[in-house]
């Protein structure tokens, strides 16, 4: 099993340790950082293949070094974990280029689910070959998967990771009907009951970014009862 390295965020140190102690299991080697300021310094220096990150952080908090790490030309994935149940706080992380985000209390179990899915879609992306499409066209929308970029009319649109993700999955099947169930684990790894919020979350922030009417989507269709579906953007 491939060794991963790992770079923990995390002020208050008990959960620190914790976390460590169950990812070096997968196996993961797991560097511990107690504040933002050498958090940021160890994940700027070093190669990680998942950065864990707390919200609240004494001297830079997580969303500064969100920022900061989004800002390098190096990918490294980031799950963001927190006190602070808001959605606001919630949206903000993931607009910021967070890959998952986890409120405290978590169960262990979970944590070590979603890193474990956090890999598998890192290998899966890595394992892919590129794609045979430079773009894909839907109406007024044009999707370059290389350079993972959309357009709306010629005009370029601000995507997060997830929510690229997210429209290129729906890209890829067009006329499929996916659940929300179905949508976590094609996208975000994982499936479990009661974090559909995530889907809808996505969906609602994607919808105000790429259609022209968000209240009444012709690309990102709500089939009733089920789930979501490509449109054909002629409406």
């Amino acid at each position: 099993m491939t060794m991963r390295n790992v770079l923990v965020i995390e002020d208050q140190q008990d959960i620190a340790h914790l976390v460590r102690l169950h990812l070096q299991d997968l196996p993961c080697n797991v560097e511990l950082a107690f504040d933002g300021r050498s958090g940021l310094a160890a994940a700027e220096t070093k190669p990680f293949d998942l950065v864990v990150l707390d919200l609240m952080l004494p001297f830079v908090d997580g969303l500064e070094i969100c920022r900061r790490l989004r800002a390098r030309p190096v990918y490294t994935p980031i799950m963001m974990v927190t006190a602070k149940a808001s959605e606001f706080d919630r949206v903000l992380g993931l607009e910021l280029g967070a890959d998952d985000y986890l409120t405290k209390p978590f169960s262990i179990r979970e944590l070590v689910a979603r890193v474990k899915a956090v890999f598998r879609r890192m290998e899966h992306l890595q394992g892919t070959p590129p794609a045979a499409e430079e773009t894909i066209e839907l109406g007024p929308l044009e999707a370059d998967v290389a350079k993972r970029e959309v357009r709306i009319d010629g005009a370029p649109v601000g995507l997060t990771t997830k929510e690229f993700d997210l429209l290129l999955h729906f890209l890829r099947n067009p006329g499929r009907v996916y659940t929300r169930l179905q949508l976590l684990d094609a996208v975000w790894g994982y499936g479990y009951e009661g974090y559909e919020h995530n889907v809808n979350c996505h969906i609602n922030r994607l919808r105000a970014k790429i259609e022209r009417d968000p209240a009444h989507p012709s690309l990102i269709l709500t089939v009733r009862g089920v789930g979501y579906r490509l449109g054909d953007a002629r409406t």
